[in-house]
């Protein structure tokens, strides 16, 4: 679901980026109003959760793959203006360093999984947990919202990437950036998400969800001392399989290289061809020097290590 540089036009990217902009202010303004200082290290737990979510690839028909977000479990644990600055810091890394996600694309990414996801799963779990009381319909809450939210932040993706061929054309007529439009585009997002991305993304809300409420169940209330040891742990541990996400084979749709668009297309859309291109330090999560594994774990450790550092200096500029 990360729309790399040049396959949005520079105008659909600053439009999201500026509709971003409201957002993250508001965002800050309600943490810092209502977050409780025992709950701010969440922030940078939830941010983390999302990342290492996001390596784990799963192969989807047609030869492409996909992956969960894990918006939502960040809303629903921390509420959905925490959550929106914690996937939101998690894109930046992933896009600055490991190239997972376009620069000037970033503001459309953030809209996508930092502002439509985890408000609209949020929504679709108070809904439910509301209307069905008790422990199952918490737990039918989470799955839905978690299923919901992603299939609604990949079509959000899906609109994005269609409009482009009917919006932005060259004087022969041909796409300038995304060739594929609405037709070709919503199909080919939401299929595979409503019958795969959306259940794994459920399953994983779902099952993060009921280990913190069993291992630190304070981390549920306001107010709480939170108990971070056995949190820390999943995260570790996440780290260590973090490879299992390289046995997926092929690209995301919409994620491909401009060899690939050739192989394709047969050309290369102008705007894309002459587009933005940033080199990430760790691009595609690979450490030179190393062995693929290797330098998976080494990506997956390094994301939480600046994770954590961003955090940290933030918690401490929020003191002074």
């Amino acid at each position: 679901m990360h729309i790399p540089d040049n396959f949005l036009s520079p105008s659909t990217c600053a439009a999201l980026g500026a509709a971003m902009i409201p957002a993250w202010k508001n965002s800050i303004t309600k943490v810092k109003k209502d977050f409780k200082k025992k709950k701010l290290p969440l922030l940078g737990v939830c941010a983390a959760f999302s990342f290492l979510i996001m390596m784990f690839n799963i192969p989807l028909p047609g030869g492409t793959t996909g992956h969960a977000v894990g918006a939502v479990l960040a809303a629903i644990l921390i509420g959905p203006y925490a959550a929106s600055i914690s996937i939101t810091i998690a894109l930046l890394i992933q896009a600055l360093f490991f190239g997972d996600g376009g620069i000037l694309a970033f503001g459309a990414n953030c809209f996508n999984m930092a502002l439509v996801m985890p408000f609209s799963g949020y929504f679709i779990y108070k809904h439910v947990s509301d209307r069905f009381k008790g422990n199952k319909g918490r737990l039918t809450a989470v799955f839905a919202a978690g299923y919901v939210g992603v299939n609604l932040a990949a079509l959000a993706a899906a609109i994005e990437f269609g409009i482009q061929p009917l919006l932005f054309k060259d004087t022969a007529g041909l796409p300038l950036y995304c060739p594929y439009g609405l037709k070709v585009s919503i199909p080919a997002m939401m299929i595979p998400h409503l019958l795969i991305v959306g259940v794994l993304e459920g399953i994983i809300t779902l099952g993060i969800y009921s280990y913190i409420n069993k291992v630190s169940p304070e981390s549920m209330y306001e107010g709480e001392k939170i108990k971070l040891k056995p949190i820390y742990s999943l995260i570790i541990g996440l780290v260590l399989i973090s490879p299992l996400g390289l046995l997926a084979s092929g690209t995301a749709w919409g994620e491909w290289s401009t060899d690939e668009i050739k192989d394709i297309l047969g050309f290369i859309p102008q705007g894309m061809k002459n587009g933005f291109n940033f080199n990430a330090a760790m691009a595609d999560y690979s450490l030179k020097g190393t062995n693929e594994t290797l330098g998976y774990v080494a990506s997956a450790a390094v994301g939480l290590l600046i994770i954590f550092l961003l955090f940290k200096l933030a918690k401490k500029m929020s003191r002074s």
